[in-house]
C-alpha cells in the first residue's frame, strides 16, 4: 500500500515538474490540462482527478470544458492542481506559478508584482508549517492554528472554507478535513493516515464561493432514470470513473456535448452525481496554493509527492 502512495508520488511530482515549465502567456489551459492527463496515464498511472488550472481569483476546481477558449496571460496566479492513482492510491499535489511574459513589468506596477510573489511564499510557507506539525497524535485544529498564524505573518489570510483532506484507496476525500484556520478540532492523526494538505491564501476575506458552471463531478448513488440517454450517460460515469471525480470533457469523446450537459444537469439533480463547480475568492481577491500528499508516521510524516 505504501508502495502505491510512494509510486503515485513520484509520478504526480514529475509531470507537475514539467508541467509547470510550460506555463506562459498564451497557452491555451486546455493544452496544460490535457498535457498533464495524458502524462499522467502514460506513466502508468490512472487520474484521480480532473487536473485542475485555476487561475487568479479563481481557487480551485476549474478544468476545461470542451472546446475551452480560455488561455494563460502574463502575470496570472496559476494554480495548477493535480492527482493520479496506483490501484486507487492516490497522489495529490499543487503549485502557484505567476505566468512569464516580456510585458510582465509593463503590466503590473511593482507594488502588486511584489504581492502576488508574496502571496505564493505564503503558501509555501504554510505548507511548509502545516507539514512540520503532523505526527502521530497532532490535533487537526492546531495544524490550522499553526498555518493561519504562519500566513498572518506575510500580511494576508488563508481560505477558512477550503481544507485539506484524508486519501484512502479510491477515495479522494475520505473523512478527516485538514484546516487552514484554527477550527478548534481536537481529532488526533494516527500512524498510517494519508493526508493531502493544502494551504490557500488571499489578500482578500479569505472566503470562496462557488460559480455557475461545473466542469468536474464524483458518482453518489445509483437512482433510476427514464431517459435513455441520461441512463447510458450513467452506467458510462459508474463504469469508467467509479468513485473518483471525472470531467464533462471526458465524457464528450462519446456523447454529443448538448445532450451531454443537459444529462449530467438531470443527474445532478437527482443527486445521483456531485458537481464541483469552480470556486472564486467572495471579493475577486487573487489566491495562491500550495498542496502535498503525506502519510503519518511517529513524529513526522512521508511525503509523497516532493
Amino acid at each position: 500500500m505504501i508502495d502505491s502512495y510512494e509510486k503515485a508520488g513520484k509520478i504526480v511530482s514529475k509531470v507537475i515538474s514539467e508541467a509547470s515549465k510550460l506555463i506562459k502567456n498564451d497557452l491555451a489551459i486546455i493544452d496544460l490540462v490535457e498535457f498533464v492527463e495524458n502524462e499522467i496515464t502514460k506513466s502508468g498511472a490512472g487520474i484521480a482527478f480532473p487536473c485542475n488550472v485555476s487561475i487568479n481569483e479563481i481557487a480551485a476546481h476549474y478544468t476545461s470544458p470542451v472546446n475551452d477558449e480560455n488561455k494563460i496571460v502574463t502575470g496570472d496566479l496559476v494554480k495548477l492542481d493535480l492527482g493520479a492513482h496506483i490501484d486507487g492510491y492516490i497522489a495529490d499535489s499543487a503549485i502557484t506559478i505567476m505566468a512569464p511574459g516580456d510585458d510582465l513589468e509593463e503590466k503590473f506596477d511593482e507594488n502588486t508584482l511584489a504581492k502576488n510573489q508574496k502571496l505564493i511564499e505564503a503558501s509555501d510557507a504554510a505548507l511548509e508549517t502545516a507539514i512540520s506539525t503532523v505526527r502521530v497524535g497532532a490535533e487537526i485544529g492546531k495544524i490550522g492554528a499553526n498555518v493561519e498564524e504562519a500566513v498572518a505573518k506575510y500580511g494576508f489570510k488563508p481560505i477558512a472554507n477550503l481544507t485539506g483532506h484524508s486519501l484512502d484507496q479510491w477515495n479522494l476525500h475520505s473523512g478527516l478535513s485538514i484546516p487552514s484556520v484554527n477550527d478548534k478540532n481536537t481529532t488526533k492523526l494516527k500512524e498510517g493516515d494519508v493526508l493531502a494538505i493544502e494551504p490557500f491564501v488571499t489578500d482578500g476575506v479569505g472566503w470562496v464561493t462557488d460559480t455557475l458552471s461545473p466542469y468536474i463531478y464524483r458518482f453518489l448513488k445509483d437512482k433510476p432514470f427514464r431517459m435513455a440517454h441520461t441512463q447510458k450517460v450513467f452506467r458510462e460515469i459508474k463504469k469508467e470513473y467509479g468513485t473518483l471525480p471525472f470531467s464533462q470533457r471526458w465524457l464528450s469523446k462519446d456523447f454529443n456535448v448538448n445532450r451531454l450537459n443537459a444529462s449530467l444537469r438531470q443527474l445532478s439533480q437527482a443527486m445521483a452525481i456531485y458537481p464541483y463547480p469552480a470556486l472564486r475568492e467572495k471579493t475577486n481577491c487573487w489566491v495562491a496554493q500550495k498542496e502535498h500528499t503525506v502519510i503519518v508516521e511517529g513524529d513526522s510524516c512521508i511525503i509523497t509527492t516532493k
